[in-house]
């Protein structure tokens, strides 16, 4: 059998990226191909598709057959009822998490001018766009705030590299185009977001245990400015 049509099964069907190796573990041993021949059978993917609506792209995860950004327009209304709507508040705070990380509530509020709701980060935690990275070496221990490859591969990027640089950037309008996220950004006074997202405990989820003392990753206290 071919590789390439069973790689392309694969990603047809898989429901997530695969990476090379996820890749490689789909043959036996006696029949398994290089590296180099996976690489080589996703570049033909890619070439083959590129006349198509659905196109091959490389994410942090790995690889996966997704729909161009250009049919967004006709796609997103296959889900207009369910439409993501997200407000400035959750934007700002995961721009700055992206941009700044690894960044810590206060910080976070220091930058804002004002409070991050708890159900904010909880939602970003819930996501799994944001993950606990470790604890600032301060008075307190508050935990520090990072991004995650389910992050990259929500915005289709394969590295933070690819964030588009934060000074091209001039309003929560382009911060939402550029990170290529689908959905209606909204006010903060007339979003549903807590409601939609049914968010009804108040305990601070950055105050968790799960990461014991010999499990954190320490950081110095930020520097001003």
């Amino acid at each position: 059998m071919d590789p390439k049509i069973i790689i392309e099964a694969a990603l047809l069907t898989g429901g997530q990226p695969l990476s090379i190796d996820r890749l490689l573990a789909l043959f036996d041993e006696s029949e398994r191909p290089s590296r180099d021949d996976i690489r080589t059978c996703l570049e033909t993917l890619r070439e083959e598709w590129a006349d198509r609506g659905v196109e091959l792209a490389e994410v942090s995860s790995g690889y996966r057959f997704q729909a161009r950004q250009s049919l967004a327009p006709w796609l997103s209304r296959l889900w207009e009822e369910r439409r993501p709507r997200y407000s400035r508040a959750l934007m700002e705070t995961l721009a700055l998490i992206a941009y700044r990380q690894p960044i810590t509530r206060a910080e976070i509020e220091d930058v804002r001018g004002v409070a991050v709701s708890t159900h904010i980060i909880k939602t970003l935690l819930d996501r799994d766009w944001v993950r606990i990275v470790g604890h600032r070496d301060v008075p307190g221990r508050p935990a520090l705030l990072g991004t995650t490859k389910q992050f990259l591969d929500q915005f289709n990027l394969k590295s933070l590299a690819e964030l588009p640089p934060l000074a091209e950037i001039s309003s929560l309008e382009h911060i939402q185009v550029d990170l290529d996220l689908e959905g209606e950004l909204v006010d903060d006074e007339a979003s549903p977001y807590a409601a939609d997202e049914a968010i009804t405990q108040e305990d601070d989820v950055l105050q968790s245990e799960e990461n014991s003392d010999d499990q954190d990753t320490h950081y110095p206290s930020a520097s001003n400015g």
